[in-house]
């Protein structure tokens, strides 16, 4: 029987964060934790995402580590990567780049702000999936 559950080597890490683009932001702001879906571009051993003005930027300019998660879930395996490291607002000439990466807004919104994710550390797990209640029902 093969391994339930599986740790990611850090290349394997990399890979499925650069085939992804979506993602959670964990950040700590005002002594309460806050989770909020983003979409994300890898750039040059960082994350990087777009924000407006709001509670991640604030976040981020306060400083501290946030923490980012991803996850790819197949019918049989699952895998997921959690990053830590801090964060910091880009200034303006370092930030026109972002406009070269796979980095739009999924919504309509003005996201002038571009932000990094610096990962000092960072861990991946993938699972074998049991979910005997999928064959409980007709396949279309």
């Amino acid at each position: 029987m093969a391994t339930e559950v599986a740790s990611l080597s850090h290349e394997d890490c990399w890979d499925m964060l650069q085939r992804e683009e979506f993602g959670r932001l964990a950040y700590s702001l005002d002594g309460e934790v806050h989770i909020v879906p983003i979409n994300y571009a890898v750039d040059s051993g960082r994350l990087v995402f777009r924000t407006a003005e709001g509670s991640k930027l604030l976040a981020v300019l306060r400083g501290g580590t946030v923490a980012f998660e991803i996850d790819d879930i197949g019918d049989e395996w699952a895998s997921s990567v959690i990053v830590r490291g801090p964060a910091s607002e880009l200034p303006p000439e370092d930030a026109r780049w972002a406009d070269q990466l796979r980095l739009r807004p999924w919504i309509r919104s003005e996201k002038q702000y571009v932000v990094a994710i610096q990962p000092t550390e960072m861990s991946g797990l993938r699972y074998r999936l049991h979910r005997p209640w999928t064959s409980m029902f007709p396949q279309p």
